[in-house]
């Protein structure tokens, strides 16, 4: 009878032992990992709001700023060239581009960046509160002043106030008192 060849016996005992060593290893890096930056398990009713007001004001943002873009005319959302007699712009186009950017992608990405609070050294750059806040904190009070600004722009631009301009202005306003809210402010608070 022939000898078991015990090097391949010894390879697959070797290999267990190395793949619950591995295992181990990967389970303490995600250990360590959700100590940085843990999922809190409840999430206070003000930052649910936020969530709520950054989705509200990105969707108006990507439905008006892609009508725009499809229609620089601006005649599809009844709104004249002539509205632009007091800015730089021929027609629609480019407003469409920097809303569609600017207040329908932002507020998704500050919205995704308020329910998961993940890691993003890129926005650290942005941050002002770097040492004690995640960035999305210092992301959501820009969205909320930039909304603010970019409407009183319009409307000077534009010589008009309209209703939904009011609402979009009281968005930017509800967006920025929210994120001051100290329930908010706990929540965004780096982890030691």
């Amino acid at each position: 009878m022939p000898k078991p060849n015990l090097k391949v016996v010894h390879g697959k005992a070797g290999s267990a032992a190395k793949f619950k060593k591995r295992q181990a290893a990967q389970t303490k890096t995600r250990q360590a990992a959700d100590k940085r930056n843990p999922i809190p398990q409840t999430t206070p009713i003000a930052v649910l709001l936020l969530i709520s007001l950054h989705l509200f004001l990105a969707l108006g943002a990507v439905g008006g700023g892609a009508a725009l873009i499809a229609d620089p005319s601006g005649e599809s959302m009844g709104m004249p060239v002539s509205l632009l007699e007091r800015s730089f712009f021929p027609n629609f186009f480019i407003p469409g581009i920097l809303l569609l950017l600017l207040f329908g992608a932002g507020p998704l990405v500050v919205a995704y960046g308020l329910w998961r609070l993940p890691r993003w050294p890129a926005a650290e750059a942005v941050n002002p509160y770097r040492r004690e806040l995640h960035p999305v904190y210092a992301l959501s009070l820009y969205v909320g002043f930039g909304q603010i600004v970019w409407i009183a722009v319009q409307t000077y631009m534009m010589n008009s106030v309209s209703p939904v301009q009011l609402l979009y202005t009281s968005m930017g306003l509800l967006i920025a008192i929210a994120t001051l809210l100290p329930s908010v402010r706990i929540y965004c608070l780096k982890k030691a």
